[in-house]
C-alpha cells in the first residue's frame, strides 16, 4: 500500500513539472484579445457558453448566480438577463425556433425561451442536475445530460421528451453523430468514455483507464474518426480512434480543464484551462499533435466555446478578488 502511495505521489509530481513547462508564455499572435466584456454584478461560477452567429448574441450560464447573460458581441454590452434560473449549467440555442433553452442543475428543469422577448416558451423537469446540452440541426434534436446518469432527447419543436439514454455515472461532456447513429460521453464517475448506440439507446462500448481520470471535456473530428478527451488527474489531452477507442496520441496540458474544440480548417484544438491558459495543438501528422500556444488568461477561466463561423475565441472568467466577471472574446489568427 506504501508502495503504491509512493507511485501516486510520484505520478503527481510529474503531473507538476509538466504543467510547469506548460507555463510559459507562447504562440500568443494565434489569439488576440479583442474585448473584455464586463458581467457587471454576475458572482460565483460560470458555466457553458452558446451563440446566436446570425446575431453574434453570446449566452452564458452564471451558474453561481442563477442568471443567463445575454450579450451583443457587436457593442461588446450585456443587453439583458434572464433571472430566477438555479444553478443553469448547459445553454443551447436552437435558430430554427428562435428559442434558448436553459439546464437547470439545481432542479432539473430545462426551460425553452424566446430569443427576442426573452418570455419563457416550455420546459421539461428532469430529476435533477441537468447539465450539458447539444443541439443537432439535423433533426432538430436536444440532447440534455442529467441527473445519476442519463441523457435525454427532447423534440425541439414540440418541447417533448423522446427517447432517455441511460448511463453507469453523470454524463459531462459529449458528441453525437446523428448520420452513424452514435454518441460519445465523458463519464468520469465510472472512469469511461461511453458509446452508445442513438437507435437502441444503449451504451455498445466503455473506453476505461486507471489513468488519467477525470475525464471532462471532449471533442469529435468527424472526418478523422478521432475522439478528443481532456483529463484533469493528471492534467492529460488524448485523442482517440472514435471507432475503436485505440489511444492514437496523448499529450500533458493545461490543468483544470473544462472546454476543448477542434477546429477542421486550422486543424487545430482550443482548450481552456481553469488553472488560467489556452493551450492550442495543431495536427502535424497522420497521429501527430503538436503544441503550439500557451496563453495566459484569468485563473478559474475554464469555460469556452469556439466559433469559427465568426472567427472567435470566447472565455467566461468568474469574478475574482477586485476582478469582475467578464466574457474574453478572443480572435482567431487567419
Amino acid at each position: 500500500m506504501m508502495m503504491n502511495r509512493y507511485r501516486l505521489l510520484l505520478l503527481f509530481v510529474a503531473a507538476g513539472c509538466f504543467n510547469s513547462c506548460l507555463g510559459q508564455e507562447n504562440g500568443k499572435q494565434l489569439l488576440t484579445l479583442q474585448k473584455e466584456i464586463i458581467l457587471a454584478n454576475v458572482k460565483g461560477r460560470i458555466d457553458h457558453i452558446d451563440v446566436n452567429v446570425k446575431d453574434q448574441i453570446a449566452y452564458i450560464a452564471a451558474l453561481g448566480n442563477n442568471t443567463l447573460e445575454i450579450v451583443d458581441l457587436k457593442s461588446g454590452k450585456v443587453t439583458g438577463s434572464i433571472t430566477g434560473l438555479d444553478e443553469p449549467q448547459g445553454v443551447a440555442y436552437i435558430p430554427k425556433h428562435r428559442e434558448i433553452l436553459v439546464a437547470n442543475g439545481g432542479t432539473g428543469a430545462c426551460c425553452f425561451y424566446n430569443d427576442l422577448t426573452l418570455k419563457k416558451t416550455g420546459s421539461i423537469k428532469l430529476t435533477d442536475d441537468a447539465d450539458d446540452v447539444r443541439y443537432d440541426a439535423e433533426t432538430d434534436r436536444i440532447y440534455v445530460g442529467y441527473g445519476s446518469g442519463a441523457i435525454a432527447i427532447i423534440d425541439a419543436a414540440t418541447h417533448r421528451q423522446v427517447g432517455n439514454l441511460l448511463l453507469p455515472a453523470h454524463p459531462e461532456s459529449f458528441q453525437l453523430d446523428a448520420k452513424a447513429n452514435k454518441l460519445w460521453v465523458n463519464l468520469p464517475g465510472s472512469g469511461i468514455v461511453g458509446v452508445a448506440d442513438l437507435k437502441r439507446l444503449k451504451l455498445i462500448a466503455k473506453w476505461s483507464k486507471l489513468l488519467p481520470r477525470a475525464n471532462f471535456p471532449m471533442a469529435y473530428d468527424e472526418a478523422q474518426h478521432r475522439i478528443i478527451v481532456g483529463y484533469r488527474v493528471p492534467a492529460k489531452l488524448i485523442v482517440y480512434d472514435s471507432e475503436t477507442g485505440k489511444e492514437l496520441f496523448s499529450a500533458a496540458m493545461a490543468g483544470d480543464v473544462d472546454d476543448l474544440y477542434w477546429d477542421k480548417n486550422t486543424r487545430q484544438i482550443y482548450i481552456s484551462g481553469g488553472t488560467g491558459a489556452v493551450n492550442i495543438f495543431k495536427q502535424t501528422g497522420e497521429a501527430a499533435y503538436k503544441q503550439v500556444a500557451n496563453i495566459n488568461t484569468r485563473s478559474g477561466a475554464r469555460t469556452s466555446l469556439l466559433v469559427p463561423e465568426l472567427g472567435l475565441f470566447m472565455i467566461a472568467a468568474k469574478a475574482d478578488g477586485d476582478q469582475e466577471a467578464a466574457l474574453l472574446v478572443y480572435k482567431l489568427s487567419e
